[in-house]
């Protein structure tokens, strides 16, 4: 697969506009940045810059917590989300976040 960098920018850019308290599912990003979820997961994946692009707030559409390539891996993407505000609960041993937590663009 070949990335798209500016489509990348975009969704980088998208990702910044969530708010604190919010985290946004793969799939609403790849909706509103008009690509795949997929893509957006290697878009996550080779964020340089965690601090400016907070791809800890990406979440599987289901809730669950999903993967995070980032310094101490999954744990730590459920402190950061923790510490923006995000309840974790856990549902047959795996983490997830509640619907109210998932932020939607509106369309």
């Amino acid at each position: 697969m070949k990335r798209d960098i500016s489509k990348g920018k975009l969704i980088y850019k998208l990702l910044q506009k969530v708010p604190k308290g919010k985290a946004i599912s793969y799939g609403e990003l790849a909706r509103i940045g008009k690509t795949s979820a997929r893509a957006v997961g290697m878009f996550m994946k080779t964020n340089r810059d965690m601090k400016k692009v907070p791809c800890y707030k990406v979440v599987r559409s289901d809730g669950k917590i999903g993967g995070y390539s980032g310094p101490g891996g999954v744990k730590k993407k459920m402190e950061l989300l923790k510490k923006d505000g995000i309840k974790i609960e856990i549902k047959k041993g795996t983490p997830y976040i509640r619907k109210k937590y998932i932020y939607k663009f509106n369309k």
